[in-house]
């Protein structure tokens, strides 16, 4: 059996939302743990290891892209994007290593909606969600952010990539 994954983990018990239903004694598969990346350790996921993961952060949520690994892995026209969250960069569709960034400040309308409609419809359609940025966890002075909700993937399902 291969070895865990090294790195930071946080595991967020995820409350219960108040309602007049009775509390199940288990929860369901969809509120598993959810992992939290740290910069450096998403770093190690950008395609440059061979049988490593390939991870790529849109908005602060951690894409598994390996079965993409023709387009973001090591030499791919897309490996500028991966080991780090480039929500930047896919907003403005651009490689350009300024772009390379969480910060939004600054991006027009049609960029702002670009970057949803890529999220949506490429990211969150084709590829596994595997955690989220500690940005997107935790408040800036490293506190839990209260108000963090999971992204759900309804519509997810892995498409053929060959």
């Amino acid at each position: 059996a291969a070895a865990p994954l090294p790195g930071l983990l946080l595991l967020l018990l995820l409350l219960p939302a108040a309602s007049a239903e009775p509390q199940l004694r288990f929860r369901p598969p969809a509120e598993a743990p959810v992992r939290l990346f740290t910069e450096p350790e998403l770093a190690r996921y950008d395609g440059h290891q061979e049988g490593q993961p390939i991870y790529l952060a849109v908005k602060g949520v951690v894409f598994d892209v390996t079965s993409g690994k023709e387009f973001y892995g090591k030499g791919a026209p897309y490996n500028a994007l991966v080991g780090k969250d480039s929500t930047r960069g896919v907003a403005k569709m651009s490689l350009d290593p300024a772009d390379l960034t969480h910060d939004t400040t600054g991006l027009t309308e049609e960029e702002l909606k670009s970057l949803d409609d890529i999220f949506n419809n490429v990211y969150k359609a084709k590829y596994p969600i595997v955690g989220y940025t500690s940005r997107r966890i935790l408040n800036e002075d490293g506190s839990p952010n209260l108000d963090f909700k999971p992204e759900d993937q309804p519509h997810f399902s892995i498409k053929d990539e060959f």
